[in-house]
């Protein structure tokens, strides 16, 4: 009579436990398992590494020490035109904050990123100039090609999937949080990248979460592929790219400031 060993393991699979064995009969084998007693100890259900590490939050700024500082107010050292690596033509306020140069041009960070968490703020146009789409319009593009709308859609109804945080032209936001017109906004998204095997299939969709004012507008979003403007979502296979900042060209302005991102390991 033949047998073989099945183990079952716990999920969390770092504790030792008692086991029993069973007999379970299948046609003309009998198959001996292991199941799992439950702890009667404490400590067989504790866990004691590895240990996460220490990050701190800036009180002033509420920046993370791990954090990668992509615009403090200062300068555009991190950022590139994204339409040909030139530098960035955008208007540096007084205040801080950067504002959308009509016409001059996307801009996307001269690094290039997969999985993060990304906080920035951003200010629509306190003039409300046109209508739609057109009235305070830019974007966040995660991997240059996945967008979390910016718009003012107080008192300016469009379609919901490119309404204010949407993921563009694909999910409709849970809620509207915007701040009145002219009042800062911000975004803080959690982006885990899409994987692809190694002939270029898509295996596993890019996911993005996103508070909108600490609202949750999108909850663990699985991303149909490219946000397209005409034609359906594409999936080629890509690497780690930038972070882009869009100008609509339709004289949005459109402000940023405080952007900050933290790597995430998949």
């Amino acid at each position: 009579m033949k047998k073989r060993i099945l183990v079952l393991s716990l999920s969390i699979g770092f504790f030792a436990c008692n086991q029993t064995a069973k007999e379970v009969p299948e046609g003309n084998e009998i198959i001996l398992t292991e199941v799992a007693e439950e702890p009667t100890k404490p400590e067989e259900t504790e866990i004691w590494g590895p240990t996460p590490k220490i990050v701190t939050v800036d009180s002033r700024t509420g920046i993370p020490s791990d954090a990668i500082v992509l615009f403090d107010g200062s300068n555009f050292d991190q950022w590139i035109s994204a339409k040909d690596s030139t530098a960035v033509k955008w208007d540096l306020n007084t205040d801080g904050s950067m504002t959308v140069k009509d016409k001059a041009g996307d801009i996307q960070t001269k690094r290039d990123f997969g999985s993060v968490q990304l906080h920035l703020e951003w200010r629509s146009n306190p003039a409300k100039r046109l209508s739609g789409q057109n009235r305070s319009n830019s974007g966040v593009f995660l991997q240059n090609r996945y967008e979390v709308q910016i718009l003012d859609n107080n008192d300016n109804d469009t379609y919901v999937n490119g309404q204010v945080g949407s993921i563009y032209k694909q999910s409709i936001p849970l809620a509207k949080a915007s701040s009145p017109t002219g009042d800062w906004n911000t975004y803080d998204i959690i982006y885990h990248q899409p994987v692809f095997s190694s002939n270029g299939e898509l295996t596993q969709k890019a996911t993005i979460t996103v508070l909108h004012n600490g609202v949750l507008v999108q909850d663990h979003y699985q991303i149909k592929g490219t946000t397209e403007y005409i034609g359906w979502p594409k999936n080629t296979a890509h690497g780690k790219q930038p972070i882009k900042l869009q100008d609509h060209q339709d004289q949005s302005g459109v402000s940023y400031k405080n952007i900050w991102v933290r790597e995430l390991l998949d």
